[in-house]
């Protein structure tokens, strides 16, 4: 039986993840876990599947929780966090937590050998240099749970790194991929979280909007697969149905299809090397779809998905102060404080103000990220 600590349990993924536990409790135990503020949720899961350890973000709420369940361990704050993802009888962290703050609870646990099943693009993004050397020193597999990630990861099963060609990432184009830019200067919140495939939370929806999503993604392929930018591609395929794919010398491509269900990449990730039945699943019947259709990607109408290539070109902090300008300006969209377009207009003035800094440890890294989200609130105050 595997032994799984959970980061961001009451968030979109790790809602996922705790089905998945509880679909297979001879496979998997949840041994400890964090929330945010959704002690609702919190309760919801202790009773569900019944943690060793549980943090969650006030102090507060931790001490009431104590009250109301005396038999189970609660911690609070970013230390709370690294309890969690280093807990001992742990062997697989997942990481779901949205945003950097995941990233010094994801390098204690690598720095204890554990396999990190990771759902956050932005530990990779900002810190992808610094988490890869140490899961290399510690011998700690990180396996992808992005469903793009998780299918290179499939299409590579067997095959000789060396010989790849390009990866081809594919991409939705997210709630407004056939509008035109005119058409989305007045778009509102509530149109762009409505995505057309995937049910996910609300940063990473308006991130699919935008389609910054897919230009992380393009960095963490980078970082995960130690593949050159310019054998990066991108991919629009509505359908959603061939997650991504591997191009090899001899020009044959590997794909991984699949109905969109996040539970797949995440079930494949805590199960590998095996496969376990997808309780509750979709098969996919390509006959009942009929046809799938691909699209070039016009860079001057995804402009996010531009500056993110531009930045991971490029290395160091400016990733992490990119990362963090997203975040920031998302977090002022989804609060109706900016319009949609200003998303990425933000995240530009950010990029082309920032003084670069190659190689950065960690404390730069935290510093950037902090310093970056300030611009942004005072650039709209």
């Amino acid at each position: 039986m595997k032994k799984i600590s959970l980061l961001g349990a009451t968030g979109s993924i790790g809602l996922q993840t705790c089905d998945i536990l509880l679909n297979h409790p001879e496979e998997f135990r949840l041994v400890a876990f964090s929330a945010g503020k959704n002690i609702e949720k919190t309760r919801e899961i202790i009773q569900a599947l019944q943690p060793e350890l549980v943090s969650v973000q006030e102090e507060k709420d931790a001490y009431a929780l104590k009250k109301e369940f005396p038999h189970i361990n609660f911690t609070y704050g970013e230390q709370g966090l690294i309890e969690v993802a280093t807990h001992p009888d742990t062997s697989i962290l997942v990481n779901a937590v949205l945003g950097s703050v995941g990233l010094p609870s994801t390098l204690a646990a690598v720095r204890m050998g554990k396999t990190i099943a990771i759902a956050n693009k932005e530990t990779l993004v900002t810190a992808g240099h610094l988490v890869m050397e140490e899961a290399k020193m510690h011998h700690a597999p990180i396996l992808p749970v992005d469903s793009e990630h998780s299918a290179i990861f499939q299409s590579l099963n067997g095959e000789n790194p060396k010989q790849i060609r390009r990866l081809i990432l594919t991409a939705s184009g997210g709630a407004f991929r056939d509008k035109t830019r005119e058409e989305l200067k007045n778009v509102t919140v509530k149109e762009a979280l409505n995505h057309p495939n995937w049910s996910m939370g609300a940063k990473i929806t308006i991130d699919s909007a935008t389609m910054m999503n897919k230009g992380l993604e393009v960095i963490e392929a980078h970082v995960l697969f130690e593949m050159p930018f310019d054998q990066i591609d991108v991919l629009l395929h509505k359908e959603s149905i061939i997650h991504s794919m591997v191009e090899f010398q001899d020009t044959s491509i590997i794909a991984q299809l699949g109905t969109p269900d996040m539970r797949v990449p995440i079930q494949y990730a805590l199960s590998y090397p095996d496969r376990l039945p997808l309780i509750g699943g979709k098969p996919l019947n390509l006959a009942e779809i009929g046809q799938l259709h691909f699209q070039k990607v016009d860079f001057e109408r995804f402009r996010a998905l531009k500056l993110a290539y531009e930045a991971g070109r490029m290395g160091g902090t400016i990733l992490t102060a990119m990362n963090a300008a997203n975040e920031a300006a998302v977090q002022l969209f989804l609060q109706e404080k900016i319009a949609f377009l200003e998303i990425e207009e933000i995240i530009e003035r950010i990029m082309d103000n920032h003084d670069n800094i190659s190689n950065p440890d960690l404390e730069t890294i935290l510093h950037v990220d902090k310093e970056t989200r300030k611009k942004v609130l005072s650039m709209v105050q």
